[in-house]
């Protein structure tokens, strides 16, 4: 009797302890199914109002880039994090899979649509000389014998290294931005050639040290946009996104937050 009271306690037991396990596994899969995929985003932190890290508020990166990719994989279901790197990284990183997408500013040259994919232009800015107050130098062609900044990998040393075919000009790059304007400062640089929207951002936090001069920019040639691995599938996701979004008025609400406190 003693042994079939014990059979039927486990067997009970044994069908309790696979009903468990059926569940959990259920409850696994459809939890697995519910979680959002994490995309990697690629960017330069160092490009307020685009992407940026406000240091008195903390060591967040925050900008325009960085709201337009939240906005955008909200839409689509993707959740995103944050990959800080020079900005002539960026383009190895989409090549090499460390990062899934880039939001940087980044200018969709004919020269990098042979290494990555692009979306659509979001934004168009024109390019600034920075200078000391009072350095004299108005025009391009002021910059003649002096020794100029930019932005290693960036659209501005592109454009630099034309302007100094027909004007003799010294090009020295950099990293990043802060160090172009820390070499202006330190009177080592004569003037840097930065995007207008950020270069107004350091002018205007510089006391009045710092001025800059517009420079006439082919808008073609000016635009940001999205870049993607090549033959990425989620070029066409955000590219379809980023129109609706631009179509609706949200992409100009947040070129309006960002850009009008610059």
């Amino acid at each position: 009797m003693k042994k079939w009271v014990m059979l039927l306690v486990s067997s009970i037991l044994l069908i309790g302890l696979l009903s468990a396990c059926g569940t959990s596994k259920e409850k696994t899969g459809k939890q697995a199914s519910e979680e959002k995929k994490v995309l990697k985003m690629g960017t330069s932190a160092d490009y307020a109002p685009f992407e940026y890290i406000d240091t008195a508020k903390g060591d967040e990166i925050i900008g325009f880039d960085v709201d337009l990719a939240k906005m955008i994989a909200d839409e689509l279901g993707y959740k995103f994090e944050i990959v800080d790197m020079d900005f002539s990284g960026l383009i190895p990183a989409l090549q090499s899979g460390k990062v899934d997408f880039v939001l940087a500013g980044m200018t969709p040259t004919k020269e990098r649509k042979k290494n990555v994919d692009f979306s659509d232009v979001y934004y168009v800015a024109r390019n600034m000389i920075v200078t000391k107050k009072g350095s004299g130098i108005k025009t391009v062609k002021d910059l003649k014998g002096k020794t100029v900044g930019v932005q290693t990998g960036s659209i501005q040393e592109g454009e630099a290294q034309k302007l100094s075919k027909t004007i003799h000009m010294k090009l020295e790059s950099r990293n990043r931005i802060p160090e172009l304007i820390q070499e202006i400062q330190a009177g080592r640089f004569d003037a840097a050639i930065i995007e207008d929207t950020v270069a107004k951002g350091y002018i205007k936090n510089s006391g009045g040290k710092l001025e800059g001069t517009t420079i006439p920019t082919n808008e073609e040639e000016a635009g940001s946009a999205i870049a993607f691995p090549k033959g990425s599938k989620l070029t066409a996701e955000f590219n379809k996104v980023l129109k609706e979004k631009m179509k609706n008025g949200e992409v100009d609400k947040l070129i309006k937050k960002w850009f009008d406190q610059q």
